[in-house]
């Protein structure tokens, strides 16, 4: 699985880590279901967003009904059961998933990643990002989604990559990514039955769309020097400091879009789209301060408007002082990556491992249920922060 909003089960507490799990299994057994075992392989963590947000937006009342069901034993889960979401929530994630995997793989095969070098395998998976592209279409027709804006941002994006150079905007780059995800945020309101909601929820996931491939480009940064691969932010000579200036601003404006956004229960939806996006910008750049980490790995917590904040890339002990980058294990291509993530999967190693690496990324990652000591030091619902005065309950532990 991928995408930048990876939230800790102990962050979330009981009530929202199994909300979070329901649409999580929810969008998985959607692709199963519509699409096929193989299918399932294209589950990440941003798609599901929009199944959050579409239930987010029901009554409480409606949500107690049938958007709910008993799934069997699951290996992700530790063989157990869990209550999952249906509807048409996850069958929208499912169809924006398909269609960023199918982006995902003809970007690797562009980059001319590992064995996709080679013609045999490179056409063989342009064949898979094309079925995946036609089933994320039909899925989207399903529940009244055209996935063309989707499809057009895929083909738009390498035209504006090619024409990229030294001082072009970094924000000309990231417009594709920013139009598609606002189609895919709005639609939520559509299937919700609010349309009043679809303008402000444009606006976080046009926002959404810039930060994720804001935060991709900077964790690629350093591998892509390393291959020649193309990146964002070195081919338009946009500095780390822009980069996060940048991100750090994407984050404040989708918190301001979603104070604007009509809530059946938003508690799930602003702890993952305003607290752990801030902690995924915080990751990217290497300023994370949290239980995982070895005590000082990045120096004591401070306040975003501290003299020296966590990015201030001026002060000695920043990762990038000097123009360094954050460790980075060697990531895997995409298909060593789907690979590992069978095996994690059949191993139960992802939900039941003290700890497991990322099968893309190499990251050493904390299985589901051994979270460890990230609730050292918790902080409950806001992380000290102004930004609502909600009874998040998000933390439980």
């Amino acid at each position: 699985m991928f995408g930048i909003v990876r939230p800790c089960r102990h962050r979330l507490g009981e009530k929202l880590g199994a909300e979070w799990t329901a649409h999580l299994c929810g969008l998985c057994l959607a692709l199963r279901g519509d699409h096929g075992q193989f299918a399932r392989v294209v589950t990440n963590y941003d798609g599901l967003l929009v199944s959050v947000l579409t239930e987010a937006q029901t009554h409480r009342d409606s949500r107690a009904g049938g958007l709910r069901r008993t799934a069997g034993p699951c290996p992700l889960r530790g063989m157990r059961t869990a209550s999952v979401a249906l509807g048409e929530g996850p069958r929208l994630a499912a169809a924006v998933s398909l269609v960023l995997a199918s982006a995902k793989v003809r970007d690797h095969v562009a980059d001319g990643d590992g064995l996709l070098a080679r013609r045999p395998v490179a056409l063989a998976a342009r064949r898979v990002a094309d079925n995946w592209s036609r089933a994320g279409a039909r899925t989207g027709a399903r529940v009244g989604f055209d996935t063309a804006v989707l499809l057009d941002a895929v083909d738009r994006q390498a035209g504006v990559e090619a024409l990229a150079g030294p001082g072009t905007p970094i924000l000309a780059v990231t417009e594709p990514t920013e139009t598609a995800t606002a189609a895919a945020f709005a639609h939520t309101a559509v299937l919700a039955g609010r349309p009043g909601n679809a303008a402000p929820l444009a606006e976080a996931g046009r926002l959404f769309g810039r930060l994720a491939h804001l935060l991709d480009a900077v964790e690629d940064r350093a591998a892509d020097a390393a291959t020649g691969a193309w990146n964002p932010l070195t081919a338009t000579g946009t500095p780390l400091v822009e980069a996060r200036r940048l991100a750090d601003d994407a984050v404040h404006g989708i918190r301001l879009a979603l104070s604007e956004v009509e809530f059946g229960d938003g508690r799930l939806a602003h702890r993952l789209l305003v607290h752990e996006l801030r902690r995924s910008v915080d990751r990217a750049f290497g300023t994370e301060s949290c239980g995982h980490a070895p005590e000082g790995a990045f120096g004591p917590p401070q306040g975003p408007h501290a003299p020296q904040a966590p990015h201030d890339v001026n002060r000695p002990s920043h990762p990038y002082a000097g123009g360094g980058e954050p460790p980075r294990p060697g990531g895997r291509g995409f298909w060593a990556g789907c690979v590992m993530a069978v095996g994690l999967c059949c191993t139960c190693k992802v939900c039941c491992a003290d700890e497991f690496e990322g099968p893309w990324s190499g990251r050493k990652r904390s299985g589901w249920c051994n979270c460890g000591s990230c609730c050292d030091g918790c902080d409950c619902c806001c992380d000290g922060c102004d930004c609502c005065d909600c009874d998040c309950s998000c933390c439980d532990c």
